[in-house]
């Protein structure tokens, strides 16, 4: 693979038309277990304005690095497997950043809940959700939402972009009733300090529609990914959390009611 630099500010392609039958697949995964309830299937679509530093993907950030798919081309794909899929799992559709491609990623969840009759999740930061209307979210039965720090200095610092978005979506979420996951990766020495999590967990509480707190523990999977395109890994010397760091963080959440694994 020819190494790349690392990407200025990605607009997000257009929300017409006529990129709705069309558009960019990093990969698919057929027995995902680890993208929502039950067994998936995970589609990754290419694309994203962040830039974290433990992304075990940055192999989708350009949106153009992707394979060109039709909407058909995936709706093929997916109905191979939904049988099985109506009583062991769903679609998920993560990537990159699916909102990168709104047209293209809300058409294939319209036909998969409409015509395939599955059950949906979208993973999302949920950094570009201004840009839709409610009625995007119709066909979306699960959002896994990741919020990566509470502290927004530390927020921009190990993404690139500001908190407030991902917040302001988190509770345009809550008015719409729209069922949540969210989705913390616990990484030392930066998003561990007790009082950020417990910012974060206080944040959350009252909202009636998270259903779980995921924590995920840091893992460097992908490093090898940002030497094969040219790019420095910032979290070489950083460690995987213990088991009971993550334990420990996992309780500051329950102590607030909330169902946390």
């Amino acid at each position: 693979m020819k190494p790349i630099k690392p990407l200025g500010e990605i607009i997000p392609i257009s929300f017409d038309a006529k990129h709705q039958q069309q558009g960019f697949v990093h990969s698919i995964e057929t027995g995902a277990a680890v993208d929502g309830p039950g067994m998936r299937f995970a589609l990754f679509v290419s694309g994203c304005q962040f830039r974290c530093l433990y992304c075990h993907n940055p192999d989708t950030w350009k949106l153009h690095n992707g394979k060109s798919y039709t909407v058909d081309a995936v709706m093929t794909e997916l109905s191979k497997y939904a049988s099985f899929l109506r009583i062991a799992g769903g679609l998920t559709i993560s990537g990159g950043e699916p909102l990168m491609q709104a047209h293209f990623v809300g058409e294939i969840f319209r036909r998969a809940k409409q015509d395939l009759k599955l059950h949906t999740a979208l993973d999302t930061q949920g950094f570009l959700a201004s840009h839709l209307d409610d009625t995007w979210f119709d066909n979306v039965d699960l959002v896994l939402l990741d919020i990566k720090q509470s502290d927004p200095v530390k927020y921009e610092a190990l993404t690139g972009k500001p908190l407030q978005p991902t917040l302001d979506f988190a509770e345009r979420l809550q008015k719409m009733g729209k069922p949540v996951w969210v989705r913390y990766v616990l990484i030392p020495g930066i998003s561990d300090d007790f009082s950020d999590v417990e910012k974060l967990a206080d944040y959350l509480k009252p909202m009636k529609n998270i259903e779980r707190v995921e924590v995920l523990p840091f893992h460097k999977m992908g490093e090898s990914k940002w030497a094969e395109l040219g790019m420095k890994y910032e979290l070489t010397d950083t460690p995987s959390p213990s088991m009971e760091l993550v334990e420990q963080v996992r309780d500051l959440f329950r102590q607030r009611g909330l169902f946390t694994c």
